[in-house]
């Protein structure tokens, strides 16, 4: 037994991504951390800043945010030099080489970039103390500051994120200028360009707006939190915890990745790191049992774009959430629980019916971790967890509780080399660590704060005139309009299948969500998620949609995006390490995902499935989170053609009828997909299991 074990681990090990090949994979499919090299004395110089960045954040934290816009600046003033110093301008990267066009190794007009974006980026803040007066009539010195700071934060977010975010920028920003000449409904005055500047740069509508702030104040925070937590092996507890408690049931190293991209998932932020992360060890273990590659890729990259929505990180969106809301964190929270768990089960579910129809094992004894001695040896790294989420449901602020949670992971890091080492390595080592952990979560960090404070400009756009509104009054029309058809063409039915107005909203959510994945296809979560409530917030408000579900539904179908082809960044990473066609693995990614997008319309029609929403009542939750339940497992089935049998034709067909029904948060649509259920699930258990499925 223990000569198979061995062999089994090695067989794994040999399998499983090296942490060098994990690193390459993340910046292939990951704009935001393909950091170039540099030369031993420019590494320093950005090393220190990184750290400097770090330790001021851990500072503050624990002893007070400075005034707003001076956190603000100073946070945005490091990124940017930071940027420019850590992301090449075009190409691939090369050994770095100093010359005289090229100081310290770095290009020239890399310098005055990165110059030009601290200076512009500190000059609201720290430069002038007068320019609170000054706001409305700007002097020129103050237009060419804010010209300078828009121009750095275009090409900085270009450099760290693509084309696709400053592109929308700079539409939005000529829609600002030249608005006589746009078309119909559009129209306005138009906006100098000293009143656009006035406008991003130096009021708190724009650049230095609540976008930039949530990333200062509360983001970076949990970015640093999960780069120490994940240091420390509390990522891998999760994974070995995830292996003994479901790796044995059929299909087991699929049932793992979900299980384990759920914990992991609470404390990451990225759909693309949790892939990477996780994936390196459960997608070879299932291509070992019998999935096929593809379906191996999609099911890791659909597990772990969930990590985006569960408690308590949720990425940035939860943080943001409370500004724009004015909420508790709690209540964000709490109302996440229930869809997230809705899109894990969604995920499982598929992979249990595959694994099914497969006729796929679990993994053997001899390759489980046992979870006793899991925990034994690994519970101390789960101190900084518990300390931050007790903190956070103390009502305390977040940025607290971030904070003690980053004192907690520096207090286990200590004890842990302590018990490994004697006291003079320990010391050492403890250094060496809090280190490199502030380094790499700060640098983590410069992408999220070129996305926001570039969404800023969008953001100041869109008050500056009025465009979100605009916008609602068509999206309403073009909505409304549709509704009258389809009511016209099913008139003659005997009884009203949806109102007017229901059917309005659906075509809103319709068009609202396809936008959503669009816009996710290009640029990031949280930016997408910015963009849009400035945008769709409008929209559904005019349709009586309340803030809270407005907000989760645009953030919803953002995350999607990650698995939605034909830019599916996630799918596309597992397809790496599975070795799998992309595109394929694409494709079945958002179909195992499909929770995710069902679930968005249901507590829009149906608020309660958010818990902490007005107007909650006990029946409807358990109306709209039993009928979601059923709905979602309904359309796994007809997707793997399996519920205890092979299923026929006609059946997966009802049951696909069935599962938009059981969504419905409505009883009479709820009953009757009950009884579209009934004649496939009767003839399955009648008949019992009689084969396994084989097909693909």
């Amino acid at each position: 037994m223990a000569a198979q074990r061995t062999e089994s681990e090695e067989a794994e090990r040999a399998e499983a991504l090296t942490e060098a090949e994990m690193k390459a994979l993340e910046e292939r499919y990951d704009p935001e951390v393909r950091f170039r090299p540099l030369t031993p004395p420019l590494h320093w110089l950005a090393a220190i800043a990184l750290f400097v960045l770090s330790c001021y954040h851990f500072y503050t934290a624990g002893y007070g945010i400075p005034q707003a816009t001076t956190h603000r600046g100073t946070h945005l003033a490091f990124t940017l030099g930071l940027i420019f110093l850590s992301f090449l301008a075009f190409g691939r990267a090369d050994e770095p080489r100093s010359g005289i066009l090229r100081p310290l190794g770095l290009p020239w007009f890399d310098w005055i970039f990165a110059i030009g974006g601290v200076v512009s980026a500190l000059y609201v803040p720290w430069i002038f103390a007068d320019l609170a007066f000054r706001v409305g009539d700007p002097l020129p010195i103050d237009v060419l500051m804010g010209t300078i700071l828009i121009v750095v934060l275009l090409e900085a977010t270009r450099r760290a994120m693509g084309w696709p975010l400053p592109v929308i920028a700079l539409l939005f920003i000529a829609y600002a200028y030249f608005g006589q000449s746009m078309p119909g409904v559009f129209t306005h005055p138009g906006a100098s360009w000293n009143n656009i500047v006035n406008h991003l740069y130096l009021t708190s509508q724009g650049i230095y707006g609540t976008a930039l702030g949530v990333i200062s104040t509360y983001v970076f925070h949990f970015v640093l939190f999960g780069v120490l937590a994940t240091r420390i092996g509390l990522g891998q507890l999760f994974i070995d915890l995830a292996s003994s408690l479901a790796g044995r049931f059929a299909g087991g190293p699929a049932k793992v990745s979900v299980l384990s991209s759920a914990m992991l998932g609470s404390i990451s932020g990225s759909s693309i790191a949790n892939t990477v992360t996780t994936g390196s060890l459960t997608i070879p273990a299932m291509v070992r049992i019998g999935y096929p590659r593809h379906f191996a890729a999609a099911v890791e990259a659909a597990s772990s774009t969930g990590g985006q929505i569960t408690p308590p990180v949720m990425g940035a969106v939860a943080f943001l959430m409370i500004e724009y809301l004015g909420v508790p964190l709690t209540t964000i929270l709490t109302a996440a629980l229930v869809p997230a768990f809705m899109h894990f089960f969604g995920v499982l579910v598929q992979v249990h019916l595959e694994a099914r129809a497969r006729g796929l094992r679990g993994l053997t004894k001899e390759e489980l971790p046992v979870a006793w001695s899991v925990f034994k040896a690994g519970w101390l790294t789960t101190l900084p967890l518990f300390v931050l989420v007790a903190i956070l449901l103390s009502g305390r602020t977040p940025y607290l509780a971030a904070f003690w949670g980053i004192a907690s992971c520096l207090l286990v890091l200590v004890i842990q080399n302590l018990i490994r080492h004697d006291l003079k390595t320990a010391a050492r080592e403890s250094v060496r660590e809090t280190w490199d952990g502030f380094v790499v979560g700060a640098k983590y960090s410069l992408s999220v704060t070129a996305a926001a404070a570039l969404v800023g400009i969008v953001i100041g756009v869109v008050t500056l005139t009025g465009v979100g509104f605009k916008i609602a009054y068509m999206v309403t029309s073009v909505a409304a309009g549709w509704a009258q058809d389809l009511s016209a063409w099913w008139a003659f039915l005997p009884f009203e299948i949806m109102t007017v107005e229901s059917l309005t909203l659906l075509f809103t959510l319709i068009m609202t969500a396809v936008v959503c994945v669009l816009m996710g296809c290009g640029i990031p979560t949280t930016a997408n998620y910015l963009i849009m409530i400035a945008v769709a917030a409008p929209i559904l408000s005019l349709l009586g949609v309340q803030p809270l579900v407005a907000h989760f539904f645009v953030f919803y179908y953002g995350v999607l995006a990650d698995i939605t082809p034909p830019v599916a960044l996630a799918a596309y990473a597992a397809a790496g390490i599975a070795d799998a066609n992309a595109f394929k693995a694409g494709n079945t990614a958002f179909r195992l995902g499909m929770g995710k997008a069902l679930v968005p319309f249901v507590f829009a029609f149906s608020p309660s499935l958010l818990i902490v929403v007005d107007g909650f009542t006990w029946s409807e939750f358990f109306l709209a989170t039993g009928g979601a339940m059923l709905g979602i497992w309904a359309l796994s089935a007809a997707f793997a053609n399996w519920l205890i049998a092979p299923l026929k034709g006609y059946e997966r067909v009802l049951l696909v009828l069935a599962a938009v029904l059981l969504v419905a948060p409505d009883w009479t649509a709820t009953v009757i997909g009950l009884v579209l259920i009934a004649p496939p699930l009767i003839r399955q258990v009648l008949m019992g299991k009689t084969g396994v499925q084989t097909s693909s």
